[in-house]
């Protein structure tokens, strides 16, 4: 018989949300619940596959949750496993080491947290081959050096099984957490390697192990756009081991270009985002789609896009409800005029000129953007800050692309045009 697990990691479960569609009451609601409805499914599919266990490689919290609503939740789908006969494995990563729940909560005996030790469970084969698991949690929120001195040698004779939270050699939008390399997991003499922290799927196989970095089984921004899952791994009794992957998302982000040019009025512009909208739905299995459009292209109709933007997200969202769970997270245009790209002629010209290359380079004008956007980050709640960046890079990026936009909105309320 083989041995079979489930691994999943990330699952941030009631982390705030930080996309800007919080306005509609509807999806904030929707996404307000995805993650823990995307857990349930986790828990679904472990008692459809008749697995053996589930691993959770970190970050099952969003952070020092004390809610005992989550607590509650948690202990009702571990109870579930529990009464299936299915084991759980569980360590703690950077955003759930300090949690409460975790040394609280009383778990089923099926359930086993490991601590700021490395510890290895043998499970003794009934069927199938001796099977070692290996789990290391965080003890502080940062980790700076390398977790993989402090796991134990493999067993002997068993399939040795590691669960990591890891940074791997670093990743874009993801700090640096217990960093270590591909080849020295490779080199561990662990069979496979249940990783966790980077939320974005990879996986990395040769003869002498497998290394899963799952990603997350819920995206919860516009930024962990893209389809998410977790892995169904299976160890055959020739050792050998089968990875297969298992969609889990609830509502699934993703961006959309749609370049107008072809549109000669505002009805065929509607028309030709409308068909790109549904075309990406019917590209989607999750239950819903939460979707940021990007208007392209040169069309006449570029200034009166810039201006009534808002228009165009209306239009979008009664296309979304009649296409059918499909949500508009943000519509954003940049379009231009025909021949704008090289010609600064005309009035319109020379004012776009002034501000891209007098007003929005002038250290006074950047300095008095960066009052304004500190001031209002400061009365922003703590989970949204980062709304306008996670550091001072991120931040100045985003206070760039504000200010061209900016730019953009004037010229466009300026512009005299006919509307149709």
């Amino acid at each position: 018989m083989a041995y079979r697990f489930l691994h999943t990691a990330d699952v941030h479960l009631d982390s705030p949300l930080k996309t800007l569609a919080l306005r509609n009451p509807e999806l904030s609601e929707l996404l307000g619940l995805a993650t823990r409805r995307a857990f349930i499914r986790v828990v679904d599919l472990c008692l459809e596959e008749q697995v053996d266990a589930l691993v959770l490689a970190g970050d099952l919290y969003d952070g020092d949750q004390t809610s005992m609503k989550t607590a509650r939740f948690i202990a009702e789908q571990l109870r579930r496993l529990h009464e299936a006969g299915i084991r759980t494995f569980i360590i703690r990563g950077n955003h759930d080491a300090l949690s409460k729940i975790t040394t609280e909560l009383v778990m089923p005996d099926t359930v086993k947290v490991f601590g700021a030790s490395a510890e290895a469970v043998v499970i003794d084969g009934a069927g199938h081959s001796p099977i070692a698991i290996h789990g290391l949690s965080f003890a502080k929120p940062h980790a700076p050096q390398s977790l993989l001195r402090h796991y134990a040698l493999p067993v002997p004779d068993a399939v040795n099984i590691g669960i990591m939270h890891t940074s791997l050699g670093g990743s874009e939008k993801h700090d640096l957490y217990a960093p270590c390399s591909v080849a020295d997991l490779q080199q561990s003499g662990f069979r496979y390697w249940a990783l966790g922290h980077i939320h974005k799927r990879s996986v990395v196989e040769d003869a002498a192990s497998v290394i899963v970095m799952p990603g997350m089984p819920q995206g919860r921004d516009i930024n962990e756009d893209g389809p998410k899952s977790i892995s169904l791994v299976t160890i055959r009794d020739d050792r050998s081991i089968v990875v297969e992957e298992r969609p889990t998302a609830v509502a699934q982000f993703e961006r959309l270009a749609v370049d107008v040019s072809g549109a000669t009025d505002w009805k065929g512009m509607i028309g030709e985002v409308s068909s790109g909208l549904h075309k990406l739905r019917a590209s989607v299995t999750a239950e819903h789609l939460v979707a940021r459009v990007q208007i392209t292209g040169t069309s006449d109709l570029a200034w009166r896009l810039r201006r009534d933007l808002d228009l165009v997200r209306t239009e979008l969202e009664t296309r979304g409800t009649l296409i059918g769970n499909l949500w508009i997270d943000k519509v954003q245009s940049v379009c231009l005029p025909p021949g704008s790209v090289n010609s600064r002629s005309g009035a319109a010209g020379e004012l776009a000129a002034i501000m891209e290359d007098e007003v929005t380079r002038s250290e006074g004008y950047r300095q008095e953007l960066r009052a304004i956007a500190e001031e209002l980050r400061a009365q922003l709640p703590a989970e949204l800050r980062e709304m306008f960046g996670s550091d001072e890079v991120s931040f100045e990026e985003n206070l760039a692309d504000i200010a061209r936009d900016g730019s953009a909105e004037v010229l466009a309320r300026l512009r005299r045009e006919k509307v149709d």
